[in-house]
């Protein structure tokens, strides 16, 4: 019975815990091939190395890691710790820091091209703004220009409407002279037959009459 029960513990100490342990503080130290110090040394673990905890032995006061780069060895217990040291915690915030610092940098850049690119946008739209307004001066030119020529047009065909009317007007006042023309020159010529008469009239008339009247005067000398 003793012996299954010291099987068991052993059996229980080189259990795999899958959690991480770290080389304490500021040495060096030995990584074994076995639980004890008289075992062959594998590897030098620097402080703050990250190892793999394999098993435990509390009896031996050794624990069974394994490196990142897959070595398998024994170190005392006493020489790890749970969490990481200080030391190393200073080189994590160290890099954080510098990718921090190289994020920072890259974003003033961005900043910076931004920036650029802002200002010739806003160069970009006042030069817009100023084709705009220039646009709408002309385009306000234009329809001035359209309904002037419009008025135009409409005054233009009132005047064609008026000198259509005013050329009426003159083929009617033409023919109206024309026409005074022809009774005016009747008239004359209906005037003249009348004097032409009235003079044979008085051409046959007055001779008559100076002979009665020379006839009577030598009656009233008898």
């Amino acid at each position: 019975m003793k012996y299954i029960v010291c099987f068991i513990l052993l059996f229980s100490s080189h259990i795999a815990l899958a959690k991480s342990v770290y080389v304490t503080d500021s040495m060096k130290f030995t990584l074994r091939s076995g639980e004890s110090s008289s075992h062959k040394i594998i590897k030098m673990l620097p402080s703050g190395t990250r190892l793999t905890l394999l098993g435990e032995n509390k009896a031996t006061g050794y624990s069974q890691v394994k490196t990142s780069s897959g070595v398998v060895g024994y170190i005392p217990t006493r020489f790890t710790l749970s969490k990481p040291i200080s030391k190393w915690y200073l080189e994590k915030a160290n890099k954080e820091l510098e990718v921090l610092q190289a994020e920072n940098k890259q974003l003033k850049a961005t900043l910076k091209e931004l920036k650029q690119n802002n200002s010739g946008a806003l160069s970009s739209n006042a030069e817009l703004t100023k084709e705009r307004d220039q646009l709408s001066t002309e385009l306000s030119d234009l329809r001035q220009t359209a309904s002037n020529a419009i008025q135009l047009k409409r005054q233009n065909v009132e005047l064609q409407e008026r000198v259509v009317h005013v050329e009426r007007e003159l083929q009617q006042i033409k023919r109206e002279k024309q026409a005074l023309e022809d009774s005016t020159s009747q008239d004359w010529f209906l005037y003249g037959g009348i004097l032409s008469f009235l003079g044979i009239f008085f051409g046959l008339l007055i001779p008559k009459i100076s002979w009665q009247r020379k006839h009577s005067s030598n009656w009233d000398t008898f």
